[in-house]
């Protein structure tokens, strides 16, 4: 009988430990793929930012398309934005300010525009650097940007 519950125990605490084994390898992969990324896309910036924030649900079943989908129908991109163009710091600047719910200054309360919230995240040293709104973002550029913003609002 002993025998037996100690199988039964070492089954569960195995199952347990080697449950979510899938999901940290495909994030691992994801993030092995962002780094040697030249430029990001605006869906694949939308799709990173809103899966770090909580907004989407992290795993294999959201997409790209519908993390860029869920941005726009929010107004949190510009609105001149195709999803496979290349991501400038003002468009992420104002992705990572609505997702993150960041608060800016004044005159980005007033306008929440690109240009402000470009300038905000500058002020509260997410970006950080020599750095140009119009300069397109690399994958190690995104995934700085992104954990800053998270230990900026605390989701460390």
């Amino acid at each position: 009988m002993k025998k037996r519950t100690f199988l039964a125990l070492l089954f569960i605490i195995c199952y347990l430990l080697f449950e979510n084994t899938p999901l940290h390898a495909q994030t691992a992969t994801r993030i092995e793929q962002l780094l040697e990324e030249e430029t990001v896309s605006y869906q694949e910036a939308a799709l990173l930012v809103l899966e770090a924030s909580g907004r989407l649900e992290p795993g294999n079943k959201t997409r790209m398309e519908d993390a860029f989908g869920f941005a726009m129908s929010r107004g949190w991109l510009p609105t001149d934005t195709k999803a496979s163009s290349a991501i400038n710091l003002k468009g992420l600047s104002i992705l990572i300010m609505q997702a993150f719910d960041i608060r800016g200054g004044l005159f980005y309360t007033l306008f929440k525009n690109p240009h402000y919230a470009y300038r905000t995240l500058v002020y509260h040293n997410i970006i950080q650097g020599r750095a140009d709104p119009l300069m397109h973002v690399s994958g190690e550029l995104l995934l700085f940007i992104v954990n800053r913003a998270m230990y900026l609002s605390g989701m460390e």
